[in-house]
């Protein structure tokens, strides 16, 4: 018991700012099994954003504590995920051989094609929020959250790791059935309580935004790639999440 729960506050460290010293929690082991509580960490980030969307939109209109949901996201994971993306875009968008591709996306500068990608993906799902009501943005926030980060450990547990070091390397060798069974499963109790509260029918065309968001993503790196990186990673997260919102949207 003492083990997982130093591997979830593990995952807790590396997915948030929250302050966590992992002197004495980090193994090699510990940092490969964590993987098994990103969607719980999703699902935490998620209540977080529901709840500040929650309280703004007591006193303020529901576009502007969407915004302030948005940013309180950004806040708690320091934009992690947001910066995968854009280091993607960079890299897919400037680099002509492999080798380069995977410089510029290490690099920490943003470039043209990073910025449109953050832009784009920051204004789509402020856009797909502020059209649904408030039930369901608060639902869809914590679900997306959960249900995305499932999805990026898909793309680990059906692809392979490119680099020889970096922020995927702990999950290089693939994700246990252990894992991927814990996460997985937290993914289905997310879809249970949903359909305990909304039709079946929101669900369908939810999971379908997230899927297609999952599978152009992957289509757009891995031709270049051959696999994925941890910035890979945040970029699939990001498209899942956002394809959640606007086939939630499309079912409404």
């Amino acid at each position: 018991m003492k083990s997982e729960i130093a591997t979830f506050l593990l995952a807790v460290q590396f997915l948030t700012r929250v302050p966590i010293d992992s002197t004495r929690l980090f193994t090699p082991e510990r940092m490969a099994a964590s993987v098994r509580y990103y969607p719980a960490i999703g699902l935490l980030v998620g209540a977080v954003t529901a709840l500040v969307f929650g309280l703004a939109q007591m006193a303020l209109p529901d576009l502007m504590a969407i915004l302030f949901s948005v940013v309180a996201g950004l806040l708690l994971t320091g934009a992690f995920h947001e910066d995968g993306l854009a280091d993607t875009f960079d890299g897919i968008g400037g680099g002509l051989t492999l080798e380069r591709t995977l410089e510029i996306m290490r690099d920490s500068r943003l470039g043209t094609y990073g910025t449109l990608a953050l832009a784009a993906a920051l204004a789509l799902k402020v856009a797909a929020l502020s059209f649904l009501p408030p039930a369901l943005i608060m639902a869809g926030l914590v679900a997306a959250h959960a249900l995305s980060r499932l999805s990026s450990l898909i793309a680990i547990a059906t692809s392979r790791y490119v680099r020889d070091e970096g922020t995927g390397k702990p999950v290089a060798g693939g994700i246990s059935i252990a894992s991927l069974t814990v996460a997985v499963g937290t993914g289905l109790i997310v879809m249970v309580v949903w359909l305990l509260l909304f039709p079946v029918g929101s669900l369908f065309w939810a999971m379908a935004g997230l899927l297609v968001g999952h599978a152009l993503m992957r289509l757009f790196f891995e031709r270049k790639l051959g696999g994925y990186t941890g910035d890979t990673l945040g970029a699939v997260q990001q498209a899942s999440e956002v394809g959640f919102y606007i086939g939630l949207l499309a079912w409404l």
